[in-house]
């Protein structure tokens, strides 16, 4: 295999302890470029198998879409046996990612700076949590929409007036993936040099007060709160959406001359001259008469034309498109978005390099079904396999009436 089908981590080996969102979506995009990704599930298994429906074999979509480019390992690691079968995996591992609840691998002989730090000293343990260990908050469980809640980011979000509204994606989680994917690739960087690994961590909480851009640079300046502003820009009009004869638009005015030129394209060149719209600052106090002049002159006019239009005016504008358009979209094909191997089709890999891109090398593993390969590549011999496998150490199958079908 030449570097460019290798990928840009082809060597790195990552043992992955996680669950559920963030930590699978780091660990996923790290296999996408390469990494070797040996995803270790308890016996009940990733509980996200069984988020669904829909399901495919013994997993709901929700798994799927996280967990490519993996080999799949089961082990109990609540027994002694099978924490010394993680000892032997870590023995030629780059990087350790778990997000059990804080003091779980410290309780199980396994904390970082405890034990693993001295025995196994380029090891980088990332550990993805909701709040850290420490602090009011420490120890915590973190769920995606109750951080949201607590970090404010439901505070920023909904129609003016209006209850806060939580955001329509794991936004928290994916951002939490994301950080602990640039901590890892720091602390390799920096292993490069130093030749010694080091724990890292990403919190849901920490990632979650990160996204409040411009809001808190703002009342860290001018000390106001923000208000909710629905999908109306504060500072900016028109900065919304707005109807049209087929699909919603956005329209994200910038200018007085973006502004000049949208009303050209729909039929209304007056508008720029009208005293309540001629700058930003006069169309902002009239923004419900501007609304109501504009979807007028959209009324007959088909939204996703006019967009591609404007975009080539150089006017900020897009339609608003559901899901199964954007994934059919021929745009989202020509960027590698969505992929597709013998049967499995997942969402592509946003982190595009041009000489060692990202590749779809397996599937989503189903449940134990690289154990036995895992643990004779570890030096395990057969007999002792089967040993494993018969005391309950490790799995090669879901327990009885756990697989979905």
């Amino acid at each position: 295999m030449d570097e460019t089908t290798a990928g840009a981590l082809a060597g790195i080996k990552v043992i992955d302890l996680s669950r559920v969102l963030g930590g699978p979506y780091c660990t996923q995009m790290l296999g996408d470029h390469g990494a070797e990704i040996v995803k270790i599930e308890p016996p009940q298994g990733d509980e996200t198998r069984t988020w669904g429906p829909p399901f495919k074999d013994d997993a709901a979509s929700y798994f799927i879409g996280v967990n490519r480019n993996k080999e799949g390992v089961a082990l109990d690691l609540s027994k002694p046996a099978a924490r010394e079968v993680l000892f032997r995996l870590l023995a030629d591992a780059d990087v350790l990612v778990d997000n059990f609840k804080i003091g779980t691998l410290e309780r199980w002989g396994l904390g970082y700076r405890e034990v693993l730090q001295e025995r196994f000293p380029r090891l980088i343990h990332c550990r993805i949590s909701g709040f850290g260990a420490d602090g009011p908050y420490g120890g915590y469980p973190g769920y995606d929409a109750v951080v949201q809640g607590m970090a404010g980011l439901m505070s920023v979000n909904g129609e003016p007036g209006g209850a806060p509204v939580r955001m329509g994606v794991a936004v928290v989680d994916l951002a939490t993936g994301m950080n602990a994917t640039i901590a890892i690739l720091m602390a390799l960087v920096e292993r490069a040099r130093s030749g010694r690994g080091q724990f890292v961590e990403a919190t849901l909480y920490d990632s979650a007060v990160a996204l409040l851009h411009p809001h808190i640079a703002n009342f860290l300046l001018n000390g106001k709160p923000p208000q909710r502003t629905g999908n109306a820009h504060s500072n900016i009009s028109p900065y919304d959406q707005f109807k049209t004869g087929t699909k919603r638009v956005f329209l994200g005015i910038g200018n007085d001359r973006q502004f000049a030129r949208l009303c050209n394209e729909i039929g209304r060149p007056d508008l720029p001259g009208d005293p309540r719209f001629r700058s930003n600052a006069d169309r902002v106090a009239n923004r419900a008469a501007l609304r109501e002049a504009l979807e007028t002159a959209l009324a007959t006019i088909d939204g996703e034309a006019l967009a591609i239009r404007l975009l080539d005016a150089g006017v900020p504008a897009g339609p608003v498109m559901e899901v199964p358009d954007v994934i059919a979209h021929p745009h989202t094909a020509h960027r590698g978005m969505i992929v597709e191997m013998e049967g499995y089709r997942g969402t592509g890999n946003p982190v595009k390099l041009s000489r060692t891109p990202a590749r779809l090398r397996s599937a989503p593993p189903r449940f134990g079904s690289a154990t036995r390969r895992v643990l004779t590549a570890a030096g395990y011999g057969e007999a002792e396999i089967d040993g494993l496998v018969e005391s309950g150490v490790a799995l090669t199958e879901p327990p009885a009436g756990k697989e979905n079908s």
